[in-house]
């Protein structure tokens, strides 16, 4: 099935499936990532015939294109909202970063679901030791500028195994796309936005959104013991592991990952 790329208030689409779908599903990548980390989903054979559109949408100030002066979490929370009302969308997926911007997005009444949130942080606990590391010293006057110059040099190294090897160079480019500075403020209004609102278990439950919470089998965001309590005894909130995948749950495995979209699309409720 063909790809179309398209644009839409400051997003970059790649879209497939008919136009005039009676269904349609968002997807956002997460920080360093654009939409085409969804291809592998888009290219499953199961998604011709579903009648499903499916649109991976790169956001403003992903990929090297303008974005906000704002970069909160909740601002972007609401562009996603904003992006999911004119696509007239039915299910978000988000990833990462852009599951927490997902998470942000019903939490604060933009979206009323459902949503698949892909390896989403509920505090900066559960986040990667190297990651907090780096968040940490971003926020220092000069020193933080460091990490963000070096980093581009050390991508392709750094992502040796995480990414499909095939798609390896592909995916690392599109990381090189990104504004350095960019990524530096995204990194520290992200950790200020969990000081702020974490735990992000209880407020994910009280928005009573069917949700779906997934995890690799192998991946490099945690759960504290008190968020998997939540998650779990939260009566629409389905939490998943998805085995043989670490981070990257879509490109890892993509055709499980549209299984469980397709089950968040055609169910009325998790848990």
């Amino acid at each position: 099935m063909e790809i179309i790329e398209s644009e839409m208030s400051g997003w970059g689409l790649r879209s497939v499936g008919p136009p005039d779908a009676t269904k349609t599903v968002l997807l956002v990548p997460g920080g360093l990532g654009t939409a085409r980390f969804y291809d592998d989903v888009l290219r499953q054979p199961a998604v011709d015939g579903t009648g499903v559109r499916f649109v991976a949408a790169t956001p403003p100030g992903f990929g090297g294109r303008p974005g906000p002066d704002d970069l909160t979490v909740e601002h972007y929370a609401s562009l996603v909202g904003d992006l999911a009302a004119e696509l007239d969308a039915d299910l978000v997926v988000g990833h990462s970063l852009g599951a927490n911007y997902a998470l942000e997005m019903v939490a604060a009444g933009y979206f009323a679901g459902p949503v698949v949130l892909l390896s989403p942080t509920f505090s900066a606990e559960d986040e990667e030791a190297d990651f907090r590391r780096i968040a940490r010293l971003s926020r220092i006057p000069l020193i933080g500028r460091v990490p963000w110059i070096v980093f581009p040099r050390i991508i392709d190294s750094s992502f040796k195994g995480r990414l499909p090897a095939d798609r390896h160079n592909e995916l690392v480019a599109e990381m090189k796309t990104f504004d350095m500075g960019f990524c530096r403020r995204q990194v520290v209004a992200y950790f200020e936005y969990l000081d702020r609102r974490a735990p992000l278990t209880k407020r994910l439950c009280d928005a009573g959104i069917a949700t779906w919470v997934a995890f690799g089998e192998r991946d490099e965001i945690g759960l504290t013991d008190d968020e998997r309590r939540t998650l779990e005894a939260c009566p629409h909130i389905s939490l998943v592991e998805i085995q043989d995948a670490a981070h990257f749950i879509m490109t890892d495995q993509p055709a499980h990952t549209l299984d469980l979209i397709l089950r968040a699309l055609h169910t009325n409720t998790a848990g």
